[in-house]
This record gives structure tokens, sequence and C-alpha cells, in this order.
């Protein structure tokens, strides 16, 4: 994997190449990543494992024609065989009217923000198999616990450098750090399994192994002879750890390009009170350590802090400059890169803040409802805003939590839904995408 700078170099070279093969414009990205992780199961070490990657990838525009290609091959006579590759393969595309690169005055010209993304420490196979130990020893140890499925810890680094040919060079390097820990409580066919897990970017900001290792036993043992629930309309509580897929739903709808595809549920609610007064979201790439953080988008654009919703009112879409141009807007830095291709639109950090309320008090005035921890299938509709979910957790009985349940169904209508959400004040910050603990009203519950 190439240093930040290096990985640029590179880039350059490439943008160099594609001009030379007849490119009227272009762009490159490069993306390395190295990683180590260990298993460990049952207190004996079962797995150690060393990973490496490096890819870049070319996007050259011939008028408005384009084509994209990538290689892990980053020798000068590969990459000029790319660039002539690609141009050729512009040349028998079709027209696209929205295709190019971002506009040049939006360009990030500044120096870029300093995020705090790499940790310098190195911790070494020796060191992450202690943690692993540490985190699978303290989830065995919760009374209850049967058997694991093993407890990992992990380290490693990533570099991204980007190159346009109109005028935007920048690259970065980050971390991560992770451990998890899976065990089983309960024995024959009343087993439960659970997990726990937490990554960041620098070892000192994640908790004691132990702590995630309890916390994953704990979480199996309390799902233990789970009952039922009886069908209805009822409140439903999401859990942390599932309620950031609803605001994910969100971002998803507000997207540029599922608005020009006229494939959203929210295509004709721009600028609309969609949540009750109050409520915000907020997408913040420039959060120091942040999982998601990044000091440029996509296209070589500035980034900055946005709330998406703001008084319970949406603020706009999130735009690419595809999307922007198709729909006479303008990008808003929310350009992703992946292996290859043209950019998509994605978020960064993104978090709903906290309520007012404590869990406690939240859910102190719910007769019968329940609180879900676990959501299977994908049963959401994009278009529609239809919402159904398999699901587990608990139910909720005169406003505390009781036994366990499973095997039911959450379902309604992500619009309705959202004018009914009100957040708790639990908010952590420890995912790309956080949130409290959600409650919703008037949801159908599918059980007995």
């Amino acid at each position: 994997m190439l240093s930040p700078l290096a990985a640029q170099d590179r880039a350059a070279a490439l943008i160099d190449f594609a001009r030379r093969a007849g490119a009227d414009a272009a762009d490159a990205v490069y993306s390395g990543e190295a990683s180590e992780a260990v298993q460990i199961r049952l207190g004996v070490l079962e797995d150690v494992e060393r990973s490496e990657s490096e890819h870049l990838s070319l996007r050259v525009f011939v008028g408005r024609r384009s084509a994209s290609i990538g290689s892990s091959d980053l020798s000068d006579a590969a990459l000029v065989e790319l660039a002539d590759r690609a141009v050729t393969m512009a040349r028998l595309a079709p027209e696209d009217p929205y295709a190019g690169l971002a506009p040049e005055d939006r360009l990030l010209r500044a120096g870029l923000p300093d995020l705090d993304l790499a940790d310098s420490s190195e911790p070494g196979p020796a060191v992450l198999r202690e943690l692993a130990l540490a985190c699978e020893d303290a989830a065995r140890a919760v009374p209850g616990v049967t058997n694991s499925e093993g407890a990992s810890a992990g380290a490693g680094g990533r570099t991204l450098a980007l190159v346009t040919s109109h005028g935007f060079a920048g690259s970065y390097g980050g971390t991560s750090r992770q451990f998890s820990a899976t065990v089983i409580a309960g024995e024959g066919s009343g087993m439960q399994r659970d997990y726990a897990w937490r990554s960041a970017h620098h070892l000192g900001d994640l908790p004691a192994p132990e702590d995630i290792g309890a916390l994953a036993g704990q979480r199996a043992v309390a799902r233990l002879n789970p009952g039922s629930v009886k069908s209805g309309a009822m409140p439903v509580v999401f859990d942390p750890r599932v309620g950031g897929t609803l605001i994910g739903h969100l971002a998803g709808a507000i997207s540029g390009n599922a608005i020009a595809r006229r494939a959203s549920f929210l295509l004709d609610k721009d600028l609309a009170q969609l949540f009750a007064p109050g409520i915000e979201v907020v997408d913040d790439p420039l959060r120091r350590r942040g999982l998601g953080s990044r000091p440029f988008d996509g296209e070589g654009l500035a980034v900055a802090s946005r709330k998406l919703v703001e008084d319970g009112r949406l603020t706009g879409w999130l735009m690419d400059s595809a999307a922007a141009r198709q729909l006479g807007a303008e990008p808003t830095g929310h350009a992703v890169r992946g292996a290859g291709g043209a950019p998509g639109v994605g978020i960064s950090n993104l978090h709903l803040a906290a309520g007012t309320q404590s869990v406690a008090e939240l859910i102190a005035d719910i007769e019968e409802g329940v609180l879900v921890t676990e959501l299977i299938g994908q049963g959401v509709n994009g278009v529609t805003g239809d919402y159904s979910r398999g699901a587990s957790g608990f139910r909720i009985v005169q406003g505390e939590v009781a036994g366990p349940i499973a095997e039911f169904t959450v379902a309604g209508n992500l619009i309705d839904m959202f004018a009914a959400l009100t957040p708790a004040s639990d908010l952590d910050w420890h995912r790309s995408v956080n949130v409290p603990t959600i409650r919703v009203d008037g949801m159908t519950v599918a059980g007995d």
C-alpha cells in the first residue's frame, strides 16, 4: 500500500497518460488497504490473517462520452495501456448530457483539514491476540453463556487519493482498530446467539475488550426463553444498534440519483415537514476521528457539516455533479467513489440528534409495545416507503421492558414513521450512523 503522497503521484501520472491518449478530461482514484486480524475461539488461536490490496481506477471523458477502467498493476507500462483502453472505450460509448467532472470553481483549493484519522500505534498479532482473548474470556464468564463462536481483534490502514485533470489533487490515510465477540447462551433448541463489536480509528478510543465481551454475553443471555407478542397496532422502540437503519433509509431517499430516477418515496417532499418540530438529522464529514470522516468528497469538492433535517423539515437533496446537472441544482459535496466507475451519492457521519427524554421516560407511558434489538430481512420499498421487517427483541409492558420475544414483524410506511418518531437522550458516538433509542408510535406488529 502506497503512502498518501505516493498514491497521489501515481494517480497524477495516470491522468497525464490519459490526456496524452486523447482524453478531454479525466479523474483517477487510488485506493489501498492493509489489515491484520486474529481470531480466537474457546481460548485457542484459530486464525491469523493479513491482507493487502490496492487499486487505481480511471474515468475519462471524450466530449460527453465517458468510460471507466481500473487496474491493480501500478507500473507505468500498465497505466499507459490502461489509459489507451479507456479512451478507446469512451469513444464508443453513448453521449451522456450530464457526464463530466465537478465544476472547477467548486473544487477544494485550500489545504486539507486535519481529521486525525490515523493512529500512530501499530498493534501486531501478539497484541491483537491478547485483545481477542480478553474479549472472549469476558463473554464466556457471563453466567448462562454456554459456547462461543469466537472473538476477533483487528487493525488496518487505508490510503485514498484523487486527482482530476482540471486541478484537484488530494490524498489522505486512516487506520482502523476493532474487536468483537459472538457467543451462545442456553442449551439445545433453546440456544440463543448474540454479539457485540466496536471499531475506531484509534485504539485508545475503544472501550476495554472485556467490556465488549461482557456486553455480548449479557445480550445472548437476555434472549433466552423468548415468548411471543400479540398482533396489533402499538408503539415500537428501536434500540440504537438497529435504529440507524431508519435514518439510513432517509439518506437513501434524498439522494439526488434516486430523485433524478424518480425512484424515491420522498420524490415530492423537498423542504417538507417530515418529522416533528425539533428533530434534527446531521451529516458531518469533518468530525474528528469519525468513522465516516473525509476531507473532500469523491469529486474533489469541499465538504461541510449539513443538517439534512432541521426542526423536522427536510432541507433538500444530496447531490453529486451528475445528479445536480440533471436536476438543475448544485452539487452538495456528497459524491463518493467505489473501486471504479462514476461517483455515487453517499453520507459520512450521520446522526439523529438526541431528544430530551431518557429511555425510561420515553417508554413510561407504553402499556403494550415492543423493543426491537434485531432486524431481519430487507422488506423496505424505497419507491413507496412501505416498511416490513422481521424482528426480535423484548416486550414493553406498563412502561417497563419485560421478557424477550422473537419471530415477529414490524410494519408501517416510512413517511408515517418519520412523522411519529421520537428520539431519546442516549445518543452515543461509535458508528458512522449514530442514533439514540427511537420510539415510533402506531406501527403494526404481527406476532401470534
